[in-house]
């Protein structure tokens, strides 16, 4: 089985490390995707997370690669292994999955593409960690241990960082960003659904702001 490029692997270090906090998107309409970028942009977000949980989604990171080209774009959820050509024609730069199969770790491969896949065990985390992928998704984080999950993994598997997501939220985002070997975190309180629904986005500028603040 081929190796990851270590292009890719550079690449998402500087993202997901600039990026510290990682906001998790679910777009249901087309028309909010600029509006809500916009607003996690002016918050201090610099690479969001449109994850393909609606049919909206594909459209969602069109609107958002051409028109906001600053902010980096990451395709999130995905699932399926001919998503990976998909999310790059729509204009993202990388993607991540809630976990990992052989089959799309390699499809990341073949379509030559930046992948953050997901595990949640350390036999999951050494598997991929064989095809080079030392940057991963610790996905569902709270219900896999966490922070202690975590403390646990940095001296045996010191070279993996994690992205934590799922059960990260504003008052245990720092403790999350203090451990070594996290890059950083993954989270959708920073768009709530209901200020999505309501076009609140100034509300949801409000919430980065605070938060991004608070972990810089």
């Amino acid at each position: 089985m081929a190796m990851i490029d270590k292009k890719h692997q550079s690449f998402l270090s500087k993202t997901l490390e600039q990026a510290i906090i990682l906001p998790v998107l679910v777009i249901e309409r087309v028309e909010d995707a600029i509006p809500l970028a916009e607003a996690l942009l002016a918050g201090g977000c610099n690479s969001v997370e449109v994850t393909l949980r609606s049919d909206a989604a594909l459209a969602a990171m069109e609107k958002i690669a051409i028109n906001l080209p600053e902010l980096t774009l990451g395709a999130g959820t995905l699932l399926e292994c001919e998503q990976f050509q998909q999310v790059k024609d729509a204009g993202a730069s990388y993607a991540l999955s809630p976990g990992a199969t052989k089959k799309l770790a390699q499809a990341a491969i073949d379509a030559d593409f930046a992948y953050v896949p997901a595990a949640a065990t350390p036999s999951e985390i050494l598997e991929l960690r064989e095809l080079g992928y030392k940057i991963q998704k610790l996905f569902p984080a709270g219900a896999s241990g966490g922070i202690e999950m975590l403390k646990s993994l940095s001296s045996p598997i010191a070279d993996v960082r994690f992205c934590p997501t799922g059960g990260v939220s504003t008052e245990n985002v720092q403790d999350y960003l203090k451990q070594p070997n996290v890059i950083c975190v993954g989270g959708s309180w920073l768009a709530p659904k209901n200020l999505i629904t309501e076009k609140n986005w100034a509300a949801i500028t409000q919430i980065a702001q605070k938060s991004m603040t608070t972990v810089r």
